[in-house]
């Protein structure tokens, strides 16, 4: 199961507008995304959490990501079969572009979990490299397979 993720120039713009401001410290948020076809997914919306990490640390605020999907939900009437949680995204500002462990395990505890209901969540992990974003998503699946996404960049 390969999955295709397209990311808009807006968030591109976005997420380089967040990572510029945060500096080294690590932040992120929650993606939100449109189901294109098949395995194919548009990401419509990031939250960006207000309580930034540290250097090489983020934690991730329930609360905080809950009003945003709800907020989500709302703008697209509860059509779940198109537009639905996505998965997180986070800054290593200092670091690789790979799932730290303690990444991998907060995402394979959220497709475990039976409330969120997902059947698969993505990790965009994110950075600033001399003013241009690279970037890296990872797949979890319930079964603790993990996968590397495909990354589109409209330009």
């Amino acid at each position: 199961m390969a999955i295709t993720i397209l990311v808009p120039q807006k968030i591109r713009e976005q997420l380089c507008a967040v990572l510029q401001a945060a500096g080294d410290n690590e932040i992120g948020g929650v993606l939100m995304g449109e189901h294109v076809e098949d395995n194919t997914f548009r990401v419509v919306e990031i939250s960006v959490q207000s309580q930034r990490g540290t250097r090489s640390y983020f934690l991730r605020q329930l609360r905080e990501a809950i009003f945003h999907l709800a907020g989500f939900f709302q703008r697209t009437n509860h059509n779940y079969r198109r537009f639905n949680y996505l998965g997180e995204w986070h800054s290593h500002p200092r670091f690789f572009l790979r799932p730290s462990a303690t990444d991998k395990e907060t995402m394979w505890d959220l497709v475990q979990d039976k409330q969120v209901g997902a059947n698969f969540a993505v990790l965009l992990i994110v950075r600033l490299t001399n003013g241009t974003l690279d970037a890296a998503a990872t797949v979890y699946l319930p079964d603790y397979r993990s996968m590397q996404a495909e990354l589109v960049f409209d330009l």
